[in-house]
């Protein structure tokens, strides 16, 4: 029989305000990396890229649209309305603003990539587009000195010149973001990878991926372990028809091998022998080590930093205790 008291003790206690706080700064701090990774921070700004470029296409189209009937009324002067030269009035101005918007659409890739033009004719071109469309748009309110006038017309050609002048900048600045955010990860990868080192934990092993779904080829002790071993008994029968004595197929080349499984130390090794055979380079970075080893970019500022102490450990005289021999053991010895 089971007592008000019995329950009472079984049920669970209730966690304390330190136990709380312990589960909400965990909860932090993981959204924290999160948010701060380069490619959540990418996806963020190339959000912020496509609001930011619809918003100043809408006001730049806007904005030419608005000074097309000026612009006509402008070539228009003296022809009678719906004769020739008054309907070859109306494609000055598309003829001025479709110029203007494919230099427009170009800057807009090229400012993705931080790509600038070293000859200037990008900018004589907008500036001569935004000049003609300001003066025919202008021209007949500056002829009857219309103050107000020359205020209404002068707003869509500055406002379109200002957007297209500032749209290059914003969008340099978002690619800067990005960059300045891969930048501070691979910081905090390198500094992580500097305290692991100075404090002598071991090496962290790194999964590999396989460059296929198909089981990497047998090594050469491999394969001399295997001819050694009888050959099985529960075989299937063969197929009628077929012989069982035709010739061996000949084994696999050792160096087709594909390791499904790489660490540190492995790369900080391969890296040493490197600059053992061919010198050490003038500074041991992170894109040497992704070129000598192959490590990911991940792993090459850490693989950097091991090499980089090791050899200041082989100047000082001292016998360095970094690089651990932690590759498994391939074939075990037969009992």
């Amino acid at each position: 029989m089971t007592t008000n008291r019995d329950v009472a003790v079984a049920a669970p206690a209730k966690p304390s305000r330190m136990d709380q706080l312990q589960t909400q700064a965990a909860e932090a701090s993981q959204v924290r990396a999160l948010s701060t990774h380069p490619d959540v921070v990418a996806l963020r700004v190339e959000k912020i890229r496509t609001q930011v470029d619809v918003l100043m296409w809408v006001g730049i189209v806007l904005g030419l649209a608005f000074t097309m009937v000026n612009v006509q009324a402008f070539a228009a002067q003296g022809a009678e309305p719906r004769s020739l030269p008054w309907f070859a009035a109306w494609l000055l101005d598309p003829m001025v603003s479709l110029v203007l918007i494919a230099v427009l659409r170009a800057e807009q890739i090229t400012a993705r990539y931080q790509v600038f033009d070293n000859t200037k004719w990008i900018k004589r071109t907008k500036w001569f587009a935004f000049v003609a469309t300001y003066v025919m748009n202008t021209w007949a309110s500056f002829v009857h000195k219309d103050v107000a006038g020359i205020v209404l017309h002068s707003v869509p050609p500055l406002l379109v010149f200002c957007a297209a002048e500032t749209a290059p900048i914003l969008r340099d600045r978002l690619t800067e973001a990005v960059l300045r955010a891969e930048q501070a990860a691979q910081a905090a990868i390198s500094s992580t990878a500097v305290q692991v080192e100075e404090a002598g934990a071991s090496p962290i092993p790194v999964e590999v991926a396989p460059a296929a779904e198909l089981p990497a080829a047998p090594t050469a002790t491999e394969t001399a372990v295997r001819d050694e071993l009888p050959a099985p008994t529960d075989k299937a029968p063969a197929k009628p028809g077929r012989s069982r004595t035709g010739a061996r197929k000949p084994a696999k080349k050792p160096g087709k091998a594909k390791p499904g499984r790489k660490y540190t130390a492995d790369y900080v090794a391969d890296a040493l022998a490197t600059i053992e055979s061919a010198g050490a380079p003038d500074d041991v970075t992170p894109a040497w080590a992704r070129h000598t080893t192959g490590c990911s970019a991940g792993l090459s500022a850490k693989v950097a930093a091991t090499v980089r102490a090791e050899l200041a450990a082989r100047a000082a005289g001292t016998t360095s205790q970094t690089i651990t021999a932690t590759r498994p053991d391939v074939v075990r010895s037969a009992a």
